[in-house]
């Protein structure tokens, strides 16, 4: 379990995020979404311990994050654990994408590798959908690629917590249904603490165990998305017009409107 504290975060002398309060469980997945510019990356990397945060803490296990620096034997040991997929999938080292994965489970390459690390990497990118790709340079891939090659290399890390940041941005539908079903997998399995940046909000109500609304620096709402998945609230906080529909599971279905769409020009 992940709790967060107070948490309040800054880029100079701008808050970003104040008081943010969660507790994130293990074996589950925490979608977050809201408006550019919340702090949602800014988030995702303070809780990797890459961002200092200005007050409150952050508690996983035994460990503990308290604001300011940290020293990096504090760093390794908070980290060791964590797989973290940052948005920028830009990567300008040429290397195949078989060493990128097998990089997720060194600290660096070596010119000799044990032969089960080479099986477990490809077992990695088997899983990603992407085997085939094992011997391609990894800057000559396309976006949605790398997403998938660098996805395999957070499978590599056998983490205890995943961060991922928009990891399916890049991807065409279908790819992305199969990172994210791959994504809820391992969760469940692994029992891990997976805490996702989602940008398109049927995916998130979707995928979300619990879902966490950010807006204007504030945590506005968190809980299942049937639960707490209203037209007001997402219309406050995207400042747009939309409808919420429902599969025929129950789940929430957003749809925005246009302005000149039929419903508006009624009102």
């Amino acid at each position: 379990m992940l709790t967060i504290t107070d948490l309040s975060m800054a880029h100079g002398q701008q808050t970003i995020m104040a008081g943010i309060n969660a507790t994130l469980a293990a074996g589950q997945m925490h979608v977050i979404i809201g408006p550019n510019g919340t702090g949602k990356s800014t988030l995702l990397r303070t809780l990797f311990a890459d961002h200092a945060f200005t007050a409150g803490s952050v508690q996983w296990h035994e460990r503990r994050l308290n604001p300011g620096h940290h020293r990096s034997r504090e760093l390794q040991r908070w980290r060791q654990d964590i797989a973290y997929m940052p948005q920028d999938t830009t990567i300008d080292i040429s290397l195949s994408v078989l060493e990128i994965v097998v990089l997720g489970g060194l600290d660096a390459l070596t010119l000799h590798i044990d032969p089960s690390i080479l099986e477990q990497a490809m077992a990695c990118l088997q899983a990603a959908g992407i085997a085939e790709l094992a011997h391609r340079d990894i800057t000559s891939l396309s976006g949605g690629q790398r997403q998938m090659a660098l996805f395999a290399q957070v499978l590599m890390r056998n983490a205890r917590m995943m961060l991922l940041d928009e990891p399916v941005s890049a991807l065409d539908l279908r790819h992305q249904i199969a990172m994210l079903d791959l994504v809820r997998e391992q969760t469940r399995a692994r029992g891990l603490v997976t805490v996702i940046v989602l940008h398109d909000l049927n995916l998130a109500c979707q995928y979300a165990d619990n879902l966490l609304i950010f807006a204007d620096g504030a945590l506005k709402a968190s809980g299942a998305p049937g639960d707490i998945v209203t037209r007001d609230l997402l219309a406050q906080t995207y400042d747009v017009a939309l409808e919420i529909l429902h599969d025929r599971a129950g789940l929430p279905m957003v749809q925005p409107l246009s302005r000149h769409h039929p419903l508006l020009m009624r009102e």
